[in-house]
């Protein structure tokens, strides 16, 4: 180990319980980092160094604390964490991305901020996010784009995708995502991490943005799978007014002890043709899909390949419901204008979406979680299938002076993600294949709804098989 940043998250806790490092060193390290490379990698809104050197400094005194009365810590006590600046945290700006709310400052912390200050955790800043969540790129008029610390001129993904650049580029060991649409998944495949979209209603929603759908999630990305599975066992936990309820974990286990489980023999189907109609799926994402069999297949599970017909119900009922999400946040209209060209785009189709539109889009989702859990999953523990359409794009690549056009754009690099928003299971990305020149290309799996366990044992699995923490981008 030659920089802290080299550590796991894991280790990094280890070590300041056993007092060979402190919450103060660490963080001053990765704000450090932050100061060095965040105007290169725009991967941070909002730092917060004030917030987090007096955090830290509570951190070690309740160390201290703990030793003396040989109490027990919560596991990832005094690591950094940053959140999206989607979450609302008491006196810190929260921008979601717009113009319109640049300088909004609330008073009141989201339950899941709740979550992570009683974990112990300490908070870096808010990390970069496009407007309201909506893209699955990081561009904004309120900071710099975000990249991918891969390739500079590449982006980092969306909607997490400043979370995802400061892991992957060592400015924060672990950090919270939300997922709408793939907004953990899509940057952890860009970004070579491992990113988790629980189950609906596993981790507390609100209180800027209650999904009545229920499309949207908060889950971890991380460099391990047994880091984002710690960080998950932290963000747990439903607020008394959440409208989804997940299936809860067997007594006795975390979902950090499915890490270091052994899957068993597993069924698996592998699903490469996208889900909509009219998509090509690249030659690289095509490498890594095949490549995942190959290794699940060496490690002794079953995976059937399948071809699943094409349907554009799914892509309808999801932008139905997508659209809704734009106008969650409540705009003056003499605001409009300073809006995202495809936010004011969304806002202007969920103006028109009527009634039965919106109740039949309900209709659909809640039909596709019933078919694949009453018919693939009740053959298969898993599904496998590439994350993305399309390998990492440049920044501004995905966008369009066209919203219309834009909207194609994106359902061509990110066909498959929505699924999983729809039905509301478990996914997550696994950073199973590198390209020549070093590009990280993501897969894939998806179980029943409840079950992150299984997917976590089989993406540990894989990891000890094929390891990727040792993959570095140059800026590391």
């Amino acid at each position: 180990m030659s920089e802290l940043h080299d550590l796991t998250a894991l280790e990094q806790a280890s070590a300041i319980r056993e007092g060979s490092l402190s919450p103060v060193q660490l963080t001053e390290h990765y704000l450090s980092r932050i100061e060095q490379l965040n105007d290169t990698l725009g991967a941070f809104v909002t730092p917060t160094p004030e917030l987090a050197r007096a955090q830290a400094v509570e951190a070690e005194k309740g160390l201290q604390a703990a030793h003396r009365e040989d109490r027990p810590l919560p596991p990832l006590y005094g690591v950094p964490v940053p959140v999206k600046d989607t979450l609302a945290v008491a006196g810190v700006r929260t921008t979601r991305g717009s113009a319109v709310f640049a300088d909004s400052v609330p008073d009141a912390d989201d339950p899941l901020v709740g979550h992570l200050r009683n974990a112990g955790t300490i908070m870096l800043g808010k990390t970069n996010t496009p407007e309201f969540a909506l893209p699955p790129y990081t561009e904004n008029k309120v900071a710099p784009p975000a990249r991918t610390p891969w390739d500079l001129a590449l982006s980092a993904g969306g909607s997490s995708g400043g979370a995802a650049a400061a892991v992957a580029a060592g400015l924060a060991p672990l950090a919270q995502g939300t997922d709408d649409g793939g907004s953990i998944r899509i940057p952890a495949s860009v970004c070579g991490l491992v990113g988790i979209k629980p189950s609906r209603g596993r981790v507390a929603a609100g209180p800027l943005r209650y999904d009545a759908a229920g499309l949207s999630v908060s889950g971890p990305l991380a460099r391990t799978v047994a880091d984002a599975a710690a960080l998950l066992d932290v963000m747990t936990g439903a607020a008394s007014d959440n409208p989804y309820t997940a299936p809860p974990l067997p007594k006795g286990t975390t979902f950090l002890s499915y890490a270091g489980k052994d899957p068993g023999p597993l069924r698996i189907v592998a699903l490469v043709n996208p889900p909509i109609p009219g998509v090509h799926v690249h030659p690289d994402c095509l490498a890594a899909h095949h490549e995942a069999i190959t290794v699940l297949r060496e490690l002794g599970h079953h995976v059937d390949e399948l071809d699943v017909p094409a349907d554009e119900s799914g892509r309808r009922a999801f932008q139905t419901l997508w659209a809704v999400l734009a106008v969650a946040h409540p705009v003056d209209e003499r605001a409009e204008a300073d809006l995202m060209p495809l936010t004011r785009h969304l806002r202007k189709v969920a103006g028109g979406i009527s009634a039965p539109e919106y109740a039949e889009a309900l209709q659909v989702l809640r039909a596709m979680g019933q078919l694949v859990s009453g018919a693939l999953l009740q053959s298969y523990d898993v599904m496998l299938s590439p994350t993305l359409a399309q390998p990492p794009v440049p920044v501004g690549g995905l966008r369009d002076d066209d919203p219309q056009a834009e909207l194609e754009n994106l359902t061509r690099f990110t066909p498959y993600t929505p699924l999983y928003n729809l039905t509301g299971q478990p996914a997550m990305n696994v950073p199973l294949h590198w390209r020549q020149d070093g590009l990280p290309i993501g897969v894939m799996l998806g179980a029943d709804l409840g079950d992150e366990g299984t997917l976590i044992s089989l993406a540990a699995q894989l990891e000890s098989a094929r390891p990727w923490f040792a993959h570095h981008p140059a800026m590391w």
